[in-house]
């Protein structure tokens, strides 16, 4: 049965958020996947993890702003501050993930294993994120 889809019990929300954050994951690390297959220059990489992290931030402020906060408030100015705080909750858990994905990179012969720390910093950016915006972005209105 689907009830995780549609209930909102901590458990059914844990499991939608670890699909959405995989999700923007992957839109991530596709990103840079293709970001680094078109551009092998120099400042590259960092490109490539700017790209992917745009793409994923507005993927999963969609998905967790209906699906796991159940927000519906309406209005330009509410969707704007609400992406702002997002965003901003956002530059933390981002330092965290480029911080793991960096160090791997680093670490590791020829960068083999940038995208194992990638995929580490994530999972611990998400889960900080997830309380920060709980509490932050929309659990209390102006």
């Amino acid at each position: 049965m689907m009830t995780w889809v549609t209930s909102n019990s901590p458990a059914a929300i844990a499991w939608r958020y670890s699909a959405f954050a995989a999700v923007a994951a992957g839109v991530n690390l596709a990103t840079q996947w293709i970001a680094l297959g078109v551009y092998g220059g120099p400042w590259s990489l960092p490109l490539a993890m700017a790209f992917g992290t745009g793409g994923a931030l507005v993927t999963k402020y969609i998905l967790d702003k209906y699906w796991i906060f159940d927000d519906r408030s309406t209005g330009v100015a509410m969707h704007m501050r609400k992406f702002f705080l997002y965003t901003c909750m956002g530059i933390g858990t981002t330092a965290i993930f480029w911080a793991t994905e960096l160090l791997f990179d680093w670490f590791s012969p020829g960068g083999s294993l940038r995208f194992v720390g990638a995929a580490i910093g994530l999972v611990i950016g998400y889960v900080t994120k997830y309380h920060l915006d709980r509490r932050y972005v929309f659990g209390a209105e102006p």
